[in-house]
């Protein structure tokens, strides 16, 4: 199956540039921004929504959970609960890893030729 299509209007993601992945749960699925802003549109609850992985508020997340993560990994301050809570924060870097692996990596970073 090829990972560089949309899975809004199904139709081949050129370029880094108009991608955007985003999850939902345990699913992360690639998208072209406009479609992601349609997508954005149909989704009526907190629920159903689906969050960018990619991006700058993918980066400020990943940011932010690996800051807190090694805060708890590294202090006593929860304890073994603490542990756990900074295992569970590692969830969302895991995503933007596998996003840049399945996804990112196999795209060119910007193509002169793409359709419009």
């Amino acid at each position: 199956m090829n990972t560089n299509v949309c899975r809004y209007c199904y139709k081949e993601i050129q370029d880094r540039d108009e991608l955007i992945t985003a999850s939902n749960w345990f699913r992360v699925r690639p998208y072209h921004y406009r479609c992601f802003d349609l997508l954005e549109q149909d989704t009526r609850t907190i629920a159903g929504a689906w969050t960018p992985v990619n991006g700058r508020a993918g980066l400020i997340t990943v940011i932010l959970m690996v800051i807190f993560a090694a805060v708890l990994f590294m202090t006593d301050f929860l304890g073994s609960i603490g542990d756990l809570i900074a295992i569970l924060a590692l969830y969302p870097i895991f995503l933007r890893i596998f996003s840049f692996v399945v996804f990112e990596s196999r795209l060119p970073k910007y193509a002169e030729s793409k359709r419009r």
